[in-house]
């Protein structure tokens, strides 16, 4: 059991790494290419609003894992 969690432990915290690497802050995904935002505060649309809360989930799982891995491991 504490081998799956580790793997997939591992798994989610290489994917929450990605989706915070992907969100440059305050340019949006326009920031990746060089484009300029134009303004200070912008809404999150489309791609954006979606990585977010995937950024969200990761989060929520990984300390629902490391969470499960600590009562495994007493």
């Amino acid at each position: 059991m504490r081998t799956y969690l580790d793997i997939a432990l591992i798994i989610t915290s290489i994917a929450l790494i990605i989706s915070v690497i992907l969100q440059s802050k305050g340019t949006g995904l326009g920031g990746l290419t060089g484009g300029d935002s134009g303004s200070v505060f912008t809404a999150r649309r489309g791609i954006e609003k979606t990585l977010f809360y995937i950024t969200i989930g990761l989060s929520v799982l990984f300390f629902i894992l490391v969470l499960a891995l600590v009562v495994v491991a007493q």
